[in-house]
């Protein structure tokens, strides 16, 4: 990759950046030293344990083994190793696979994801399972920079305290995933437990990752020339992440989202899904019925990867000379399928994928004029084929890297890091909070919510359920701007302000202009709670007078009045309470608490 345009790291001592990028089928890891004076490179760790093609591959299998006391027996590539699965089976150990997806943000139309997915193993969390793989991984990356590095036991030691972990994740993904991935690496042991331990930790979405090792190899160059935007789909085991970047006007290099990035759970493994489904129904009722498991991966590992013509029969290679049936198109264990059976179980993928470039392509406020596949996915030549036929009508330039397309999330990720292209980026939701509006009895809205109507302290008429967007959907977002709104709270006595929780709430519907909770009340989601302690504030309050003491209010009150800051220019959202105290403004060290099991609407 090119480092022409990298400047020399300017730091006080050497440190390690580590890149995990842990996918749904396979992971890979890149990392790069930087030595003060020394411009960084990116390399990739292409060497792990039982790998049968040394040095040759940059990704292992996403898989772990675990025996029935919950220790783990085997990971990655040791994990397909011959004869791996007669032992499991035999010794009773439980398989972790596709496990990743189970981190995911729930949706009332994803269910049917939990369907297709394997269960975790018994007594074993989704944190705890991505803990041990990232341990895991840890462990082969200290294994291999150790073993191809000059003096590398003592390199290790002089970086192993300060290690900057760069952590990629699907562009749905969000700040409970993010804080779920964070509380992983910690449980693992990969940082302490502390401030400067979780600030170590950093996030990528897949699709700005892959953006950035595009940019490496060179591929944007041309593309943009015209001032055009490019459109990244990153195809993977689970995910397919769309993502569309223009070039911006600074005088460095640099990019901006220019469309809001989508995320579909149509990776390649669905795909495998929708084949298994298909021998089901053909198996049913004949002597291969229990085969079908087997015969799937037979699938997933051959006929799948090899597919390139759906007017050729396909072939499953799965079993002896002896196993036969012609009525079922099976002869010398050997099932035969019509290409067009085959091409079907792609369909899906490919239809998404289409759709959702479609809607980039109107949705960015940039001309898109090519489109970069990449991911695991992307070495099936019937997807890119099918793409590219597709694309073909709408003048699209479709094209894919021609090698190493299964490390670009990796390698982009420590470019990120060093690079950090990407400076603006595109809302996806519209974000504010829920609060209560004064009563106006000649606003049409409030008076058919009369009946709702509330006093607060100071004895003002309120109607509730108001919606305050603080940052609009699709608004681009630069990493410096803050989007704040001023708020206040009453409360009778001081310790009404002891422990103040604020709600973040998104909207993910098609409303233009959302204002009402209970309009399109399934779009609305609580992204996450601030929560900050406002005594010592409280403390120099004075007391206010009610304007209409009586009736359940009482004369007197206390009124703090604060702002809620959001910064969603960086790859994780920050939010914030401030206040003035004599004139200063003070902010809080706002405790973001995110809600792993909320179901988010369609």
């Amino acid at each position: 990759m090119s480092t022409s345009s990298r400047t020399a790291y300017t730091g006080p001592f050497r440190k390690l950046v580590l890149a995990f990028d842990v996918g749904t089928t396979f992971s890979g890891i890149s990392y790069s030293i930087l030595d003060p004076g020394q411009v960084p490179e990116i390399r990739g760790v292409t060497r792990f344990p039982a790998q049968e093609h040394v040095g040759g591959d940059s990704k292992i299998p996403t898989i772990l083994y675990y025996d029935l006391d919950g220790n783990i027996r085997a990971a990655g590539a040791e994990a397909m190793k011959e004869g791996i699965e007669d032992m499991a089976e035999e010794e009773e150990w439980a398989k972790a696979e596709w496990f990743k997806l189970h981190m995911r943000p729930k949706t009332q139309s994803g269910s049917y994801i939990s369907e297709k997915i394997p269960p975790l193993p018994r007594g074993k969390t989704v944190m705890q399972v991505f803990a041990d793989f990232i341990k895991y991984l840890y462990d082969c990356a200290r294994t291999y920079i150790q073993d191809t590095h000059a003096n590398g036991q003592d390199l290790w030691k002089s970086v192993e305290d300060r290690i900057h972990f760069v952590l990629t994740h699907p562009n749905g993904w969000e700040g409970a995933q993010q804080a779920q991935m964070r509380n992983a690496a910690i449980l693992a042991g990969l940082v302490p437990d502390n401030e400067d331990g979780r600030s170590r930790i950093t996030f990528v979405t897949e699709g700005e990752a892959s953006l950035h090792f595009c940019i490496q190899s060179g591929l944007t160059t041309e593309a943009m020339k015209n001032g055009d935007g490019v459109l990244i789909v990153d195809a993977g085991g689970g995910t397919i992440d769309i993502s569309s970047y223009g070039q911006s006007n600074s005088p460095q290099l640099a990019f901006e989202e220019i469309a809001s990035p989508q995320c579909h759970f149509q990776g390649s493994i669905f795909v495998t899904a929708h084949a298994r489904v298909f021998l089901e129904d053909l198996l049913r009722d004949s002597k291969f019925a229990d085969d079908v498991p087997h015969i799937t991966k037979c699938f997933d590992r051959t006929t799948k990867l090899g597919f390139r013509n759906a007017n050729e029969p396909q072939y499953i290679k799965f079993g002896s000379a002896r196993d036969r049936d012609l009525k079922l198109g099976i002869r010398s264990g050997q099932l035969k399928l019509a290409g067009s059976d085959v091409a079907s179980f792609f369909e899906p993928s490919i239809t998404c994928i289409v759709q959702a470039i479609l809607e980039q392509r109107d949705a960015a406020q940039k001309k898109i004029s090519s489109v970069f596949l990449v991911g695991g996915f992307a070495a099936s030549d019937w997807l890119f084929s099918r793409l590219k036929e597709s694309l073909q009508p709408l003048g699209v330039n479709f094209c894919r890297p021609d090698s190493h397309v299964n490390k670009a999330v990796a390698d982009g990720a420590i470019s990120f890091h060093l690079d950090h292209y990407v400076a603006t980026r595109v809302a996806r939701h519209d974000y504010g909070i829920i609060c209560g509006l004064p009563y106006d009895p000649l606003d049409p809205d409030h008076l058919t919510r009369a009946h709702l109507r509330y006093k607060l302290p100071s004895g003002e008429e309120r109607v509730p359920n108001a919606f305050s967007v603080i940052l609009p959907k699709n608004k681009q977002v630069s990493e410096t701007t803050e989007f704040r709104s001023s708020y206040f709270r009453e409360g009778y006595a001081i310790s009404d302000f002891h422990r103040v929780i604020v709600d973040i709430q998104s909207y993910r519907g098609r409303m233009k202009d959302p204002k009402w909770r209970e309009i399109d009340a399934e779009m609305y989601a609580t992204l996450c709670s601030v929560e900050v302690d406002l005594t010592e504030l409280a403390k120099g309050l004075q007391q206010r007078r009610s304007i209409r003491p009586g009736r359940g209010i009482r004369g007197s009150y206390y009124r703090v009045d604060y702002d809620v800051i959001l910064l969603f220019g960086l790859t994780e959202l920050k939010a914030q309470l401030s206040w003035y105290e004599g004139g200063t403004e003070k902010r809080s060290p706002a405790k973001i608490i995110y809600d792993e099991n909320i179901v988010y609407a369609n």
